[in-house]
């Protein structure tokens, strides 16, 4: 077994379920096509990683993606909100034997294999690593152990996420490090040029 771990958080692509917020400008159709999109990009970006792999859907559901089955091991959110979920998923896959684990969402058109690869090689040498997102959030979460109070008492899909999570770390004088500052994609503005193309199409 690797010591290595990538959370991926997601949801099972269905109409009128997906990129809610983006869905209100573009439609539930166009919003679907998006978040397919995104879906495919995340399976790229995470396919060839040295590390094991897990889909974490929100809920329950005989639906599951056809990713290569040997690659990516299926396993279900509990039902709470961000912070919550997060936390139960880190202490799920900390309690199957693995050292370092980086979690992300789908929704991060711009991240890629070596921004990934590069947070596994910053655990080496940090407790911590925090992908910032544009919007004040944030697109992936290293740990080299559990800190709960990273996922308490936090105000989730704010722009404070980033820096109360910082706050928080310097607080209890852990060791952290950040990759390239992103953007994630939430409403029609985020969309880069290629995917509002798909739009039309």
């Amino acid at each position: 077994m690797s010591k290595k771990a990538i959370i991926i958080f997601l949801k099972y692509p269905e109409l009128g379920r997906s990129k809610t917020r983006l869905a209100t400008t573009v439609g539930d159709q166009n919003a679907l096509k998006i978040y397919k999109e995104l879906l495919e990009h995340t399976h790229q970006i995470t396919k060839n990683l040295g590390c094991d792999s897990f889909l974490f859907y929100d809920r329950e559901s005989p639906n599951t993606m056809n990713w290569e089955t040997q690659k990516y091991k299926h396993k279900v959110q509990v039902q709470s909100d961000l912070g919550g979920r997060m936390k139960n998923a880190f202490q799920e896959i900390f309690n199957e034997g693995y050292e370092n684990i980086i979690i992300i969402g789908s929704d991060c058109y711009d991240l890629n294999e070596d921004i990934i690869n590069q947070a596994f090689d910053l655990l080496k040498e940090n407790e911590v690593v925090i992908g910032p997102a544009l919007d004040g959030g944030y697109y992936l979460l290293g740990l080299t152990k559990m800190v709960n109070s990273l996922f308490e008492n936090v105000k989730w899909s704010t722009s404070e996420v980033f820096h109360a999570t910082v706050k928080v770390l310097e607080n209890q004088q852990l060791k952290y490090a950040t990759t390239t500052p992103l953007s994630d994609i939430d409403v029609y503005e985020d969309l880069p040029a290629r995917l509002k193309k798909l739009l039309e199409e």
